[in-house]
């Protein structure tokens, strides 16, 4: 049997809810919108630890991020955890391995060089650890530690060189590439033009968890927001255009997905790490050439489940250190999976949400109906989803969520168990972990000889 050809591509900061099929009724995505609703949607997926880093090194090494110990942004994944990593599996199963874009793993410096063996058995590169300046952006090219700039959208450019790389820079193995585009994070004003004409703050309808105080402002970032949003979806169908006029359709697994999502003051709150929807939930939509009908799951899928989930789907064996389980068959054979919570965590305050700035350990679960939030002195948040998805009644004081809030809170106890999780403070976490804990609330190594600059993006 041909193996399948992966393209893996993924945004930044884009929450599951901003999409036109999701009943957004200012954005416009067509592309998106008719990619997940003729192929498969998991309309529950969460990014469970909110946050760049976090995500990204559960996605990588499918295990959670107690584990891998990337708790937090700009720390080094590779001197924390000794793999195996997904892509030296695909190298080992006879894949051609390829990422393009964002890193941000590799907590050497937000435009530094991410020298060969700290990207993790990728082998073609194109990318750079963290840049936000999409339109003069840097980035690495192979071996060459020379900056080169993408000068421009550079979405645009990352897209057309996916498009060249899937037409010319292939070679007889079938290839696995990661895209990972920086919008739609802030700045939110910065897309091109012709996409922030298409959006005035004067006509963005507000999700009724906006607080009227903060309604001026969130039009106006959102406005910004969903400029990005429309930008990405003219390239991702750019992207779908090439496949289709080459043929690799027809032997290409394709996912979208986000890293987190974005508050944009919903619940009077900004960007991620928080536990409500806006941050949690992510698109995942998937497209496999051998499935033909449409599906819509609410099983919930989250980072660490991604690793296993590729694996498998590529007939390679899955390591024993994974710790997510595998949604491969749930894919392809529309067979319910093991899954039925996610678990989602805050192991340490810091950056944007400092304990100064209220930020709050937490420990929770997301079924097919309920979100259960725990912080260290106890339960703290109870929704029902699937009756109130803006999450504006908070359950965990009614006595007839009684049963509800301890089923959740005993199957929150055996999950925390079974991935090894203490769920312990940051001023503890940082100590056992060996970090540094800069006043401005980021958190570093020990030997970390300045604090990182802030906002914490």
């Amino acid at each position: 049997m041909t193996k399948k050809n992966i393209l893996y591509i993924f945004a930044d900061q884009w929450r599951a809810s901003a999409f036109g099929h999701k009943g957004d009724p200012n954005v416009k995505t067509p592309h998106l919108d008719k990619f997940a609703t003729e192929n498969i949607n998991f309309d529950n997926a969460v990014s469970g630890c909110p946050v760049c880093c976090p995500y990204r090194s559960s996605l990588l090494t499918g295990v959670y991020p107690n584990k891998h110990g990337m708790i937090t942004n700009d720390l080094c994944l590779a001197e924390m955890y000794d793999g195996p990593f997904l892509a030296e599996c695909l190298n080992d199963g006879g894949y051609q391995t390829a990422y393009l874009g964002k890193w941000h793993i590799d907590g050497k410096g937000r435009e530094s060089f991410v020298s060969p063996e700290r990207r993790l058995g990728f082998g073609w590169w194109k990318g750079f650890e963290c840049t936000h300046d999409y339109n003069n952006s840097p980035y690495y090219s192979k071996d060459d530690p020379k900056p080169h700039i993408w000068k421009g959208y550079d979405a645009d450019l990352q897209t057309e060189e996916v498009i060249r790389f899937i037409n010319e820079d292939t070679t007889e193995k079938p290839f696995a590439m990661f895209l990972s585009w920086g919008p739609p994070h802030n700045p939110y004003e910065t897309a091109p033009e012709k996409y922030q004409a298409m959006y005035k703050p004067e006509d963005i309808i507000l999700r009724d968890n906006v607080p009227e105080e903060s309604a001026e402002k969130a039009r106006e970032e959102l406005a910004g927001y969903y400029a990005h949003c429309s930008a990405l979806d003219d390239a991702f169908g750019r992207i779908l255009d090439s496949l289709q006029k080459s043929g690799h359709d027809k032997n290409t697994i394709i996912i979208f997905t986000s890293d987190h999502g974005d508050m944009l003051h919903s619940q009077n709150q900004v960007r991620k790490q928080k536990p409500w929807a806006e941050s949690i939930h992510v698109p995942f939509y998937v497209r496999h050439p051998e499935v033909n009908e449409p599906q819509c799951y609410r099983t919930p899928i989250d980072a660490p489940d991604i690793m296993p989930t590729l694996l498998a789907l590529c007939d390679i064996e899955v390591p024993k250190e994974c710790q997510g389980l595998d949604f491969s068959q749930t894919i392809v054979k529309n067979e319910p999976s093991e899954i039925i919570e996610a678990l989602i965590a805050s192991y340490v305050t810091g950056g944007e949400w400092s304990h100064k700035n209220g930020g709050i350990e937490y420990r929770g679960l997301i079924d097919e109906q309920y979100t259960y939030v725990c912080t260290l002195e106890g339960p703290w948040l109870l929704y029902d989803n699937v009756n109130d998805p803006l999450q504006k009644n908070n359950l965990v004081e009614n006595p007839n969520s009684d049963s509800i809030k301890n089923k959740m809170d005993d199957s929150l106890t055996k999950r925390l168990e079974s991935v090894g999780d203490e769920f312990i403070s940051t001023e503890e976490m940082v100590k056992k972990r060996d970090f540094k804990l800069w006043p401005n609330g980021v958190i570093a190594y020990q030997h970390a000889q300045d604090p990182l600059p802030e906002p914490y993006d």
